[in-house]
């Protein structure tokens, strides 16, 4: 697999980028070295640059995040994350699975994504007991993001009920300050293996990428995904029919991949099913 430094011959190649942001972008707690650098300079070549994350909160709550980390709102058109794609799911209705969740949902994870229900009429409860769904945005404060096994009397409560369960960020984990957490993807997945029907929303359905492609306005031969998770990352952009980059920061840093081999990462992609077109050190210039 062919290796790179920067993204100087990538923003010569294609026209359009989707940069799945952490990993790639900053590690929870503050941006990549080179980041805002690099995206200035795509800017400057002409690239187009929108933000595909399974962040379980608005897009606006992720783009002030973005400016608190100095990447500026110039550096990009949009910011797409699965908390919105499920805020519009939840407004319009038309999905099959969501058309008639009640108003009182049970949910799981940080009051910080809260913003998914927002204006919606919705009502979040911590029991089980009265709700007619399951909203899953990830780990709490207070059960922590080591492992799912604090959160299975409320699955197991959910399921009991019959509770459809509508998962937020299909991620199975994240690296957050080089520390590994579990992220909601995990919790559906037990949840599955318990019985519960579950939705997740993001990535890699090709679906989470429609909005960015509307966004982007090319031909997808014009367009390369960037990200750290060949779960989610590198198979969604392969389904959506996208050409990928393997970032190996995040993830793949955390697995030890930051510095392998070309033929290590030619293997491990294979394991995963995906073909990425590279391997990118960082997100720089």
């Amino acid at each position: 697999m062919r290796i790179l430094d920067g993204v100087s011959g990538l923003a010569a190649r294609y026209r359009g980028f989707v940069l799945d942001l952490w990993g790639v972008v900053h590690d929870g707690q503050a941006a990549f070295p080179g980041v805002a650098d690099a995206l200035a300079r795509m800017r400057e070549a002409g690239a187009r640059v929108v933000f595909l994350s399974n962040a379980p909160r608005r897009s606006h709550v992720v783009e002030a995040q973005l400016s608190a980390f100095g990447i500026d709102r110039s550096l990009y058109l949009a910011a797409m994350t699965s908390g919105e794609i499920t805020w519009r799911l939840l407004r319009d209705r038309t999905h099959p699975f969501v058309r008639d969740l009640g108003p009182r949902a049970l949910h799981i994870g940080a009051l910080r994504d809260h913003s998914v229900a927002e204006d919606l009429g919705i009502t979040l409860t911590d029991r089980a007991d009265g709700a007619d769904w399951l909203l899953n945005t990830g780990p709490d404060p207070d059960r922590g993001g080591v492992s799912v096994d604090p959160y299975e009397p409320t699955l197991r409560a959910a399921l009991g009920r019959g509770l459809p369960m509508l998962c937020v960020n299909p991620d199975r984990a994240v690296v957050v300050g080089g520390r590994r957490i579990i992220c909601a993807g995990a919790l559906a997945e037990r949840y599955a293996e318990l019985g519960g029907a579950t939705l997740e929303i993001g990535k890699p359905d090709p679906a989470a990428y429609d909005p960015v492609m509307a966004l982007l306005d090319l031909p997808r031969e014009a367009v390369l995904a960037i990200g750290d998770s060949p779960h989610t990352d590198l198979a969604g952009a392969q389904a959506a029919g996208l050409d990928a980059v393997w970032a190996l920061g995040g993830l793949a840093a955390e697995e030890g991949l930051a510095d392998a081999a070309p033929e290590t990462l030619a293997a491990r992609a294979a394991e995963e099913g995906v073909s990425p077109v590279a391997a990118l050190r960082g997100l720089r210039w």
